[in-house]
């Protein structure tokens, strides 16, 4: 007995092999930690991303000064595909926004989203939005770009794919109302 005790003694003060089993232990819970700050990051930096490539977009509109074309909206959605990552899909939908007192309401001018990826917004469908959009004078107008970026991480931590979404409200800086061709600008 006295020897099975003695050999549990020397067992309990042997440290050899206890580094490797050490690291066996926290390896895995290293590297998924290196991982999990990669993906964290990484997400956090298409948000980032996704928020200034749709404020310059909006910046972009709201410094026009002529009537815009067509195709203007998506031309706006091919340079967001430049401005984010190549992996990321992209939707965009520009409307131009009126307050009426006398209706008391937002009214839509126009709404374009390219090839229909987002549905055009009606002066219907805006009220669902009117406490996103600041209050404006009577006629004065804003023009809202929303983006919609996908991401997928690059690693599976615990996070689900996601839709980046942006609502941006800017109003034309040089001129009163944005003009979009085919749309009566009165």
């Amino acid at each position: 007995m006295k020897s099975l005790r003695n050999m549990f003694r020397r067992f309990g003060r042997d440290e050899s092999g206890v580094l490797m089993a050490e690291a066996i232990i926290v390896l895995p819970f290293m590297l998924w930690s290196y991982l999990a700050l990669f993906v964290y990051w990484d997400a956090f930096r298409s948000v980032n991303t996704a928020q200034k490539a749709a404020y310059t977009i909006s910046d972009m509109i709201s410094r026009e000064m002529v009537t815009l074309p067509a195709n203007y909206v998506t031309g706006m959605r091919d340079l967001m595909r430049y401005l984010i990552d190549s992996d990321q899909t992209v939707k965009i939908r520009v409307t131009e926004v009126t307050w009426s007192d006398a209706n008391a309401r937002f009214e839509v001018d126009w709404s374009r989203s390219p090839d229909g990826a987002m549905l055009q917004l009606t002066t219907t469908t805006i009220a669902s939005y009117a406490y996103r959009i600041p209050k404006m004078a009577d006629g004065d107008r804003v023009t809202i770009v929303e983006t919609e970026v996908s991401y997928h991480p690059a690693f599976d931590v615990g996070m689900n794919d996601e839709v980046l979404k942006q609502f941006v409200v800017t109003r034309p800086r040089f001129i009163p109302k944005l003009c979009m061709t085919g749309v009566t600008c009165s």
